[in-house]
C-alpha cells in the first residue's frame, strides 16, 4: 500500500498536487467546520481554489440540513458558496428515490424518520410523505398504539418507502410504525449511515446510530445514498458532469469521504485531521483506506 503524502508546509507538493485537479468535492462537518465553529483560512482556501479555476462542490452526509440550509450555513460563517454547489444526503435521497426509484404513484410516499432538511428536499423532488418533523410522531408510545399499529389504523397504506436520516427526535413509536412497513414490503433507505457527527468540536451520535434500532429489528441495514455509497457518486457526477481522473475528494473521515472517493475511483483523495480520522489510523501498516495525501487543516493548501 503506498504511503500517503503529507503537504502541510510542503509549498511545491501543494502546488504539484492543486495542479492534478479540475473538480473538489468537499465533506463539510470536520473540514470546513465543527458546529458553528469554522477553521482558519477556510474563506480564503476556498477562494484560492476558485482562482486557480477549481471546480468546488459540497458533498455532505448531513441530512438534517437541505441545500438552502446549507447555503444559510454558508453565509453565516462567511463561506462564498452557491446552493447549486451543495450536495447533501437528503437530496441524493429525494433525487433517487423521484428520478431512479420512480415508484408508481400513489404508492410512492415515504415514512421519514429524520428532520426538516430531508422534508424540505423530498418537496423539491415532488415526493410525498408523511412521519419526519410531524408532532403526531414525536410522542411516547401508548398502550393503544400497540393495537393500533398491528391493526393498521396507524399506518398509511400508501407508503412505500421508509427514509432513515439523523433524528434528533427518536423514538420507540417512529420504529415501531416503520418496522411495521418494511415488514409490508416498503422499499428501505437511508440517507447515510455515520456513527458519528462532528458538532461543538466533539462528537455525537450519527445518523446510522440514530436509526440502529430499526435495523436491528428488522435484521437487514438499509440502502444509503450518503458517503461513501455509490448511488450517491453517481448522482453527484450525472448533475455535475466531471472527469472522475481530475476529481479529489477532500474529507475528514476514512470510512465515509476517503472511502467514497476510492470506490468512485476519483484521481485522487486528501484527508483533513481537524475532523474525526487521526492520521495513525491511515499511517499503520496494512490499512486498506489510505487517502492520496492530507493535511492539518485544510487552510494549509494556502502554503
Amino acid at each position: 500500500m503506498s504511503q500517503s503524502k503529507y503537504l502541510s508546509g510542503d509549498k511545491v507538493g501543494i502546488e504539484e498536487f492543486l495542479s492534478r485537479f479540475d473538480v473538489f468535492l468537499f465533506d463539510c462537518d470536520g473540514v470546513l467546520w465543527s458546529g458553528d465553529h469554522i477553521f482558519d483560512k477556510v474563506p480564503e482556501t476556498l477562494e484560492y481554489l476558485r482562482s486557480l479555476d477549481k471546480q468546488l462542490v459540497f458533498v455532505t452526509n448531513n441530512s438534517t440540513k437541505s441545500r438552502a440550509d446549507y447555503k444559510k450555513k454558508f453565509d453565516k460563517l462567511g463561506i462564498p458558496a452557491k446552493v447549486e454547489e451543495v450536495f447533501g444526503s437528503s437530496y441524493s435521497a429525494a433525487v433517487y428515490i423521484a428520478r431512479i426509484l420512480k415508484l408508481p404513484a400513489p404508492k410512492n410516499k415515504v415514512f421519514v424518520l429524520g428532520e426538516t432538511g430531508i422534508e424540505q428536499e423530498l418537496d423539491s423532488e415532488g415526493v410525498p410523505y408523511i412521519g419526519g418533523t410531524d408532532p403526531a410522531y414525536r410522542r411516547d408510545i401508548e398502550p393503544e398504539d400497540f393495537d393500533n399499529i398491528a391493526n393498521g389504523k396507524l399506518l398509511d397504506p400508501d407508503v412505500g418507502v421508509v427514509l432513515s436520516g439523523l433524528d434528533f427526535h427518536s423514538n420507540y413509536l417512529k420504529t415501531a410504525i416503520a418496522f411495521q412497513y418494511l415488514q409490508r414490503g416498503a422499499v428501505y433507505l437511508a440517507t447515510n449511515i455515520d456513527s458519528t457527527l462532528p458538532m461543538a468540536k466533539t462528537l455525537f451520535p450519527g445518523a446510522g446510530s440514530s436509526g440502529a434500532g430499526l435495523a436491528k429489528a428488522i435484521g437487514r441495514d438499509p440502502l444509503s445514498l450518503g458517503k461513501p455509497s455509490q448511488a450517491m457518486m453517481d448522482a453527484v457526477e450525472g448533475k455535475f458532469q466531471f472527469d472522475r481522473s481530475r476529481t479529489c475528494m477532500v474529507g475528514d473521515r476514512m470510512n465515509t469521504d476517503i472511502q467514497f472517493g476510492i470506490d468512485g475511483k476519483l484521481g485522487g483523495t486528501l484527508a483533513v485531521l481537524t475532523g474525526v480520522s487521526k492520521k495513525e489510523e491511515f499511517l499503520e501498516e496494512g490499512v486498506k483506506t489510505v487517502p492520496l495525501a492530507y493535511v492539518d487543516t485544510l487552510g494549509d493548501l494556502l502554503g
